[in-house]
């Protein structure tokens, strides 16, 4: 298959650049597989899906509040997205790239952190030294950083930092490392989790870091020869105590979002269980591949040609992601991070 086969036209207007609230009200398009029929309902309504005994399990990674505003000599702004940081020493996209030289050190939040820039790494990434105002580092991120939004996501100068921070993040994030959230996961609150345990769903937790990858656009032509990027996951040995369970008794595993889905089937065994286990994982999930534990998804609405939108094709089928897709376009679905839902199952 050619990447271009996953393409299809998103109006703008429905690209969301804020979340509903409450969390749970988001649009739901829920797709049953087996009979291709679909209904238009709300996050809320998940409970309603899913039977006592099945299994939903959540990515519980934690996004770091590393993204910075500051100036530049001339008074022109300046934005760094941290992706990783050793003692004083880290890599970041840096933008505007091409108005920085080797050797600028440009204050950031009021000057709470300085980064001074050591090396051009290509495609508006930089190797750069980190200090702060009070000498702790990280502390200071925790303290002053910024929600790492996707690029499509504009804030102005006045953004609400505080209100980003806490809604870029799910209500049950445990695990700091990721550079972006896992979006699914975002539609939860704690009365639907309460619900769905008083249902007799079970929940159990993954973490897959989401890494700068994330960002990246497809560079090849021909969807096998794409290479995907690796992330660092943990599977602990809970997780894998419950899907053996839920599998003994009959019941599904859901997976909540492509990080989780891409956990679950990196760790897959052969009776359609997983093994506990913490590594690095590179799966490309494309039309053609077998999923062996995963038998629902709870989704976003992704980019048109990526990787996560061919994950989502390899569940449900090509020529069926795209019709859903269109569905979800003609009923003003909104896309992406803040967007709204699709459950399959």
């Amino acid at each position: 298959m050619r990447v271009s086969e996953f393409d299809f036209a998103l109006p703008p207007e429905l690209i969301a650049s804020c979340s509903v609230e409450p969390r749970d009200q988001a649009k739901m398009l829920v797709h049953q597989r087996a009979n291709r029929s679909n209904q238009h309902r709300v996050v809320a309504d998940l409970p309603e899906f899913l039977e006592p005994g099945d299994l939903l399990v959540l990515n519980d990674t934690r996004v770091r509040p590393w993204r910075l505003r500051g100036r530049r000599a001339t008074g022109g702004g300046v934005e760094c997205l941290l992706l990783s940081l050793v003692d004083d020493i880290g890599e970041a996209f840096v933008k505007p790239s091409k108005k920085l030289r080797v050797g600028d050190r440009l204050p950031m939040e009021d000057g709470s952190v300085t980064i001074e820039l050591l090396a051009a790494l290509g495609g508006g990434r930089w190797r750069l030294r980190l200090a702060a105002a009070d000498g702790k580092i990280v502390e200071a991120l925790e303290r002053c950083g910024r929600a790492p939004l996707p690029p499509y996501i504009d804030r102005p100068a006045e953004e609400n930092v505080a209100h980003d921070r806490a809604r870029y993040q799910t209500v049950f994030a445990r695990e700091a490392g990721a550079v972006a959230a896992p979006t699914a996961g975002l539609h939860f609150t704690p009365e639907l989790l309460q619900r769905l345990a008083d249902r007799g769903v079970e929940t159990a937790y993954v973490t897959l870091h989401v890494g700068e990858g994330t960002f990246a656009p497809m560079r090849a032509e021909v969807v096998a020869d794409h290479q995907m990027h690796s992330e660092a996951y943990h599977l602990p040995e809970a997780t894998a105590v419950a899907v053996a369970k839920a599998r003994a008794r009959g019941s599904r595993v859901v997976a909540v979002g492509t990080t989780s889905c891409r956990t679950l089937e990196t760790c897959a065994t052969a009776d359609r269980t997983v093994i506990a286990a913490s590594g690095s994982s590179d799966l490309f999930m494309y039309p053609g591949l077998e999923f062996r534990v995963v038998d629902g998804l709870l989704t976003n609405f992704h980019l048109p040609q990526s990787t996560l939108l061919m994950l989502v094709a390899a569940f449900a089928g090509h020529q069926e992601t795209l019709d859903l897709y269109r569905e979800a376009i003609a009923e003003r679905y909104r896309f992406y991070s803040f967007g709204d839902a699709m459950l399959l199952l």
